[in-house]
């Protein structure tokens, strides 16, 4: 019955506005009633202008108007990218940055990186953590990712970070593996940062060098293999 009564005022409204029909004068005691319809026209508007704002704003979003954007999916690539480290840099930074990754999600987080400073000698307070993350962290997402983790040698070694900030501290307490790298090795990152004139050639390089390493090691494998069967054939 309410939903008649409405339908049968909505349409006399709009008779009245087409001037198919004359609007009726009504007297005090019907004021109540008129009001009331009144607030009821205006609940109406205010619902169906609700209603296409949102409609909108979902075409915007479809069409990629909005603020709400998918993740890129561009592939990245720090040996392309980060020209200015080596190989061997950027494979001693990811194996840092797995470390720390406690989760294995590919990110370190604000535990995480506090676990990290904490390790490295330099423990950090909670905001002064925040802040080392806000000062990379260019997804906002609210924690590091490898290429993130990058970002903060590279602003170390072209030197855009302040000296007493969190991530000065975390680069120059970062070493590269003493054990493979000699004596020299005890240069941190941003101190043994390549300056290649040719990245590529350098690049290249790089794989040769670890393709002989890789072609020794088979080498000498094999060799261990037959001196171990001479050794049997001495015995039978």
């Amino acid at each position: 019955m309410a939903t008649d009564e409405l339908s049968s005022k909505l349409s006399r409204r709009l008779q009245i506005e087409d001037g198919a029909e004359e609007p009726v004068a009504v007297d005090e005691g019907g004021q109540g009633h008129e009001n009331g319809a009144g607030e009821e026209k205006a609940a109406t508007a205010n619902a169906d202008s609700e209603l296409g704002a949102k409609l909108m704003r979902r075409g915007e979003l479809n069409d990629g108007v909005g603020e709400h954007h998918q993740p890129s999916m561009k592939v990245f690539n720090p040996y392309t990218e980060f020209k200015e480290f080596s190989r061997k840099q950027i494979k001693d930074m990811e194996k840092m940055f797995k470390q720390y990754d406690a989760g294995k999600d590919g990110f370190i987080d604000l535990m995480e990186l506090k676990l990290m400073m904490e390790k490295l000698g330099a423990p950090q307070t909670h905001l002064g953590l925040k802040n080392m993350i806000k000062e990379v962290d260019e997804d906002l997402d609210n924690k590091l990712s490898f290429r993130e983790f990058l970002l903060i040698f590279r602003k170390s070694a072209a030197g855009e970070l302040a000296e007493d900030s969190g991530l000065s501290v975390l680069a120059r307490l970062s070493e590269i593996d003493v054990s493979t790298e000699g004596v020299k090795g005890a240069k941190t990152f941003f101190e043994a940062k390549v300056a290649a004139v040719n990245a590529g050639s350098q690049f290249e390089a790089e794989i040769r060098q670890e393709q002989e390493e890789k072609k020794k090691q088979a080498e000498e494998k094999k060799q261990r293999q037959a001196a171990f069967k001479n050794l049997q054939s001495a015995f039978k």
